[in-house]
């Protein structure tokens, strides 16, 4: 079929990402990649005056936010290098553009959270010294005297914000012996009183988060109910006014007060799809916002309280910015989507739909066919595996499932066992069962698209990135017969490999990878069996891996691994797969280059082989 989407054009449209409103309410900070790689763009809410005040100096992937200084004179980031995720601070001043970097520890990843209303203190989610901790650098000082660890815990803990009058911060951790465990706490900003102030039920996600201005109440969220809910909690009592309906269904997580204190802003994640809704703090009512159907995210208070800034899209249209007026109920477009050389109109709108699984369950998913299919005609047709696996797919604006539709492929994107959005039960449904319920959901969607008049069953393909990499391998080999393809992105192949290697480099992970699947000695015939590598005698599909050499998320050694397995079951490399390393990536492609090169590779490789 003709192709009508240019694959340079498509991958060169601009993306504006991390919004952040300054302390004032009168600009935003983000970053974009306009020039062609990702700079730090500052943009003034009354008089829409944009300036760059970065040149070079940003992250090329973003991986990490960003923090305006208290005064709103400087701002905070962290930059890695070719995506090896060593995240390191940087200060750039505001009105000169001059950009400092702080101290770093090489080994160490250090993400800025809140300023200190005091004007020289950052908060700072660390490794240094190994577990994830709280943090804080004191901008007056230089070398490792900046550095002042507030908590030393031996579980992930990470901090969310200051307090209004900066003597105490939230944070979240555990200390349950159940890995599973999160509860909610406060600290004084010296380090000291520790406190647990939130746990709903031993065993759930029970977090806090920002401060509202009064300083005695903060945001919370918990799932102990089977779903995720957000609430209010006065420190002094203890009491939770819990704002989300207690229906089972409904998800909601929160995000920031209104600088008068009458709202608290949340985001609905609803059959695949995210809602601005407000909180009235004094009455617990809902206010959810006069907007065309769509998916919305960031959202921030602008100009005084009485805007709400945050990024909207649909399956056929691109993010962009929109300011939200509440005085009034109307909105405007404050950065709008470019299309370039691409006309919106070769989008094809994704399809929400429920299909079949074990056990008599249905799995949403949302399915792209393309668009100028004629009757009878037959495509190849794909499964995309998202990452995580706690996320999930959105009906949003998906540019590489766009760019496959326009070559002709029909994409299913399921919302497998495993991922967000849809409970507790089912976001649990593969804990420690990597490789069971979700494979059989990705078989099961390989199935259904095989029931469809417009798809060739003899020609279905499974693909996708990080835990995505990890189905599509373990797909190939643990479902031989299904798919015609392959091609895992960043993926995991060896279990016990990816522990090790985690708990080293990116120690958070390792203790989240314990949480999902066990402890690795007590697991260890399940992590065996879970891992593709044990299966790579089972191939038949063929199969294209693609992976960065500087990923500390899932390290190149799982795709090498693999590979050598594969060599020494008699596979050869070209007649039954293919292998590309990418020496200036990470997880993932992070600029618009990365990413033009990744899509010609898929797509060349999937004109030859499916």
């Amino acid at each position: 079929m003709p192709e009508r989407i240019p694959l340079e054009a498509l991958t060169a449209l601009p993306t504006v990402v991390a919004l952040s409103v300054s302390h004032s309410g009168e600009e935003v900070a983000f970053y974009a990649d306009w020039t062609g790689r990702f700079e730090l763009y500052v943009l003034n809410l009354r008089t829409r005056e944009r300036r760059q005040v970065t040149n070079g100096e940003a992250p090329k992937g973003i991986r990490a936010g960003f923090v305006w200084s208290h005064d709103d004179r400087r701002i905070l980031f962290s930059r890695d290098h070719d995506g090896d995720e060593r995240q390191a601070l940087f200060e750039v001043t505001l009105a000169s553009g001059e950009v400092r970097a702080l101290h770093h520890s090489p080994e160490s990843m250090d993400y800025a959270v809140d300023a200190h209303p005091g004007g020289q203190r950052v908060l700072v989610n660390s490794t240094r010294g190994g577990q994830m901790n709280v943090h804080v650098y004191d901008l007056t000082r230089e070398g490792e005297d900046a550095w002042t660890a507030l908590t030393r815990l031996p579980n992930t803990t990470q901090a969310v914000a200051w307090s209004p009058d900066g003597t105490q911060l939230t944070l979240n951790t555990n200390e349950s012996a159940d890995l599973r465990n999160v509860d909610g706490y406060v600290l004084n900003a010296d380090g000291s009183g520790l406190r647990r102030v939130l746990r709903v039920r031993e065993g759930s996600r029970d977090e806090v988060g920002r401060w509202h201005p009064d300083g005695r109440r903060v945001a919370v969220a918990s799932d102990a109910d089977g779903h995720s809910r957000v609430g209010l909690l006065t420190l002094e009592s203890g009491e939770v006014t819990w704002l989300t309906p207690a229906d089972g269904v409904t998800e909601e997580e929160p995000g920031r007060f209104s600088p008068d204190g009458r709202w608290l802003s949340v985001i609905r994640n609803e059959e695949s799809t995210l809602t601005p809704v407000l909180y009235d703090t004094q009455t617990g009512q809902a206010r959810e916002l006069r907007l065309p159907p769509g998916l919305a995210y960031g959202t921030e208070f602008a100009l005084g309280g009485t805007r709400l800034l945050f990024q909207y899209t649909t399956t056929t249209t691109r993010p962009e910015v929109l300011l939200y007026d509440l005085r009034t109920d109307t909105f405007g477009v404050l950065l709008p989507a470019e299309y370039g050389e691409v006309d919106p109109a070769d989008f094809v709108p994704g399809e929400y739909v429920r299909y079949p699984t074990e056990g008599g369950l249905h799995v949403p998913a949302i399915l792209y066919r393309p668009g100028s299919a004629q009757p009878g005609e037959r495509f190849p047709a794909l499964v995309c595996v998202h990452g995580g696996p706690a996320a999930q797919f959105f009906r949003a604006f998906n540019a590489q499932i766009q760019f496959l539709a326009d070559r002709g492929y029909v994409v299913l994107c399921p919302n497998v066992r495993g991922s967000t959005g849809y409970g507790v039960e089912w976001r649990d449904a593969n804990l420690m069962d990597w490789g069971g319920r979700d494979l059989e959901d990705v078989a099961a969607g390989a199935e259904y698209l095989g029931t469809l008049d417009f798809v060739d069953p003899g020609r279905v393909g499974v693909f996708g990135g990080s835990y995505g990499g990890y189905l599509s391998y373990l797909a190939a080999v643990k479902k031989p017969d299904l798919f015609k393809v392959s091609v895992p992105i960043v993926g995991i192949t060896d279990l016990h490999q990816l522990h090790e290697d985690n708990s080293r480099v990116m120690p958070q992970l390792g203790y989240y990878f314990r949480t999902l699947m066990g402890d690795p000695v007590e697991q260890a015939e399940l992590w065996r069996d879970r891992s593709p590598v044990t299966h790579a005698a089972n191939l038949k599909a063929h199969m294209f891996m693609m992976h960065g050499v500087n990923d500390p998320r899932c390290p190149v050694n799982q795709a090498r691994g693999f590979r050598d397995a594969l060599l020494s079951h008699g596979r050869e490399e070209g007649r039954d797969f293919e292998y590309v390393e990418f020496g200036d990536e990470g997880h993932g492609a992070g600029d618009i280059a990365g990413r033009t090169r990744s899509y010609r590779l898929l797509a060349d490789y999937l004109a030859r082989r499916l």
